[in-house]
């Protein structure tokens, strides 16, 4: 068992403690919020936490989903939180950045058709 670890430990505190949230409080908006599910349901910030659960947690449009090895009541260092959970994320898509046509230095102001095709491309990638 893990040091500062206990049987019983609240989702709030674990997600803190795991470094996946900066402070407890924010753990605990995010569950208040319907930001965090246990095994695929809503949960409260009490909700008790035990390994072999599967947690999702929505951050900047993104889910990320860990599983539960270990629990633990206080935060600890980085690789050691890394060893209470299993990440199993999916890959995010890079997104594609539109080019920019270069204008040479010194051509002055683009012309009606150089501002054509400008916008052309920009509504392309929008």
């Amino acid at each position: 068992m893990i040091q500062g670890s206990s049987n019983a430990v609240r989702i709030d505190a674990w997600l803190w403690a795991i470094r996946l949230y900066k402070t407890r409080s924010a753990a605990t908006a995010a569950c208040r919020a319907g930001h965090v599910r246990l095994n695929d349901r809503p949960v409260k910030a009490a909700q008790i936490v035990v390994p072999g659960d599967t947690i999702r947690v929505r951050q900047s449009g993104f889910d990320k989903i860990v599983e539960v090895t270990a629990v633990l009541a206080k935060r600890v260092g980085a690789d050691i939180a890394a060893r209470c959970y299993i990440d199993h994320t999916p890959v995010r898509p890079k997104e594609a950045i539109p080019q920019v046509p270069i204008r040479d230095r010194g051509a002055g102001r683009p012309t009606k058709k150089d501002r054509r095709e400008m916008e052309r491309l920009r509504d392309h990638f929008q």
